[in-house]
C-alpha cells in the first residue's frame, strides 16, 4: 500500500493495467457502471409540429432498462426543452431549429438520464430563452448538465462515495470550446480531476454525414467551422486525468478506443432523433454503449454495445442484426489499430 500512495495516477494506471487484467481480475474489483448514448431529440414544435404518439413515453421503452440500472447514464440533449421564443437559425437548407416542449422533459428522467450535455450547436436555436427554459427542465427532473459558456462549467455526481465530474465541449461560440485546449478545456479538466476521484468528458465535434464515419488525423471543418481534432482532444483530457470521454456530432457512428486504459467514444451518432433528423441508412444506427471502470482507478474493464436502430417518430429499438456492431467494430479496426481493447463480433469490448 505504502507504494501506491506514492505512484503517480499515470504510474498506478499502467501498473493496473499490466498486472490486474485478467477476467478473474475484472471480476473482484470495485466497478462503475456507465451507459452512454449520442444525440437525443425527441420531437419539434418547429417550424411544423413534429411530436411523437403518446407524448414520447413510447421513445425510450427498449432503452431505459439498460440506462436505468448503470450506475450513471449520459448522452447529449441535441436541442432545446422550450414551448416558445424566435429561432435563432436561418432560413437555407442547413439550417435546423429544434424545440422539444418542455411536457416531454419526464420522459428524460423516466428514461433513466443522470446527466446530459449541452454544448452543442442547438442549444440556442432559441436563443437565452431557450437555453434557460431547457436548463430549468432538467433542473426539475433531477438531471444534471453543463457546456454552455457563462453558465454552468462542470456538474459532480456521487456514486459509492466516489465524486464523478462531468463536462462537455463543443465548438459553436456559445459552448464552452474544445478547440480552445490550453485554455478552456484544461483548465476545467484540471479543476474536475482535482476535487474528483473520477472524470468524464463529453464533445460535440466532427464532420456532419454518412460520409463523415471514419476519424480523420488532424481538424475538421464543416460549413466553414472549425468542428476539432478529436483524436487530439481525447487524448489531451486523458493525459489532464479523464477516465472517460464520449463524442457527438456527425449523426454517424465512430471509432472507439482504449488509449492509456481510458475509454474513448469517436462518436456514438443518433440516438433519439424521431423527426427533421435524416435516419437513412447508417444515420439510422443508435448504440447505447454500456462499459464497466475501475471505481477507483478509472481503468477501463469492459463493455458492451447494445444495438438499435431508428425509425421516424418511433424512436431507439433493439436491431437484432447488430449493424451497428460491424460498423463500429470496422470503423475501430481501420482508425484506431493502436487501440488497447476490440469489438467483437457479439459488441463486446474486451482488453486485448
Amino acid at each position: 500500500m505504502t507504494i501506491f500512495r506514492f505512484l503517480s495516477r499515470t504510474a498506478l494506471s499502467f501498473f493496473i493495467c499490466h498486472l490486474s487484467f485478467s477476467s478473474a481480475a475484472a471480476q473482484t474489483v470495485d466497478t462503475l457502471t456507465i451507459a452512454m448514448v449520442g444525440d437525443i431529440m425527441m420531437g419539434t414544435t418547429y417550424p411544423t409540429q413534429m411530436i411523437p404518439q403518446n407524448e414520447g413515453r413510447d421513445l425510450f421503452r427498449d432503452a431505459a432498462p439498460i440506462l436505468r440500472r448503470a450506475d450513471l447514464a449520459v448522452g447529449n440533449l441535441e436541442g432545446t426543452l422550450c414551448d416558445g421564443g424566435r429561432s435563432t437559425k436561418g432560413s437555407g437548407p442547413n439550417s435546423y431549429s429544434f424545440r422539444t416542449p418542455t411536457s416531454f422533459a419526464p420522459r428524460l428522467k423516466e428514461a433513466g438520464f443522470d446527466y446530459l450535455s449541452m454544448a452543442n450547436n442547438h442549444a440556442n436555436d432559441f436563443g437565452q430563452e431557450g437555453i434557460e427554459s431547457t436548463e430549468q427542465c432538467l433542473r426539475e427532473q433531477g438531471i444534471l448538465f453543463s457546456g454552455i459558456a457563462g453558465r454552468v462549467e462542470s456538474a459532480v455526481i456521487e456514486r459509492y462515495g466516489k465524486k464523478i465530474g462531468i463536462c462537455a465541449f463543443g465548438h459553436n461560440s456559445y459552448t464552452l470550446k474544445h478547440t480552445d485546449l490550453e485554455g478552456t478545456v484544461g483548465r476545467i479538466v484540471d479543476d474536475l480531476v482535482s476535487r474528483c476521484d473520477l472524470v468524464i468528458v463529453s464533445f460535440h465535434g466532427g464532420a456532419e454525414g454518412r460520409t463523415q464515419s471514419h476519424l480523420p488525423q488532424g481538424s475538421e471543418t464543416f460549413l466553414g467551422e472549425n468542428r476539432g481534432s478529436l483524436r487530439q482532444l481525447a487524448h489531451f483530457c486523458i493525459d489532464h486525468g479523464a477516465d472517460v470521454v464520449y463524442g457527438h456530432g456527425p449523426h454517424v457512428v465512430r471509432a472507439t478506443e482504449v488509449y492509456k486504459g481510458r475509454f474513448i467514444a469517436y462518436s456514438l451518432g443518433n440516438f433519439c432523433t424521431a423527426y427533421n433528423v435524416s435516419l437513412t441508412g447508417i444515420s439510422g444506427y443508435a448504440p447505447l454503449v454500456e462499459i464497466k471502470i475501475n471505481r477507483a482507478t478509472g481503468q477501463f474493464l469492459g463493455g458492451q454495445i447494445h444495438p438499435m436502430i431508428q425509425t421516424r417518430g418511433v424512436g431507439p429499438r433493439h436491431d437484432n442484426t447488430g449493424a451497428v456492431i460491424r460498423q463500429m467494430r470496422q470503423l475501430s479496426l481501420d482508425d484506431v489499430p493502436q487501440s488497447q481493447a476490440v469489438i467483437g463480433t457479439d459488441g463486446k469490448i474486451t482488453l486485448r
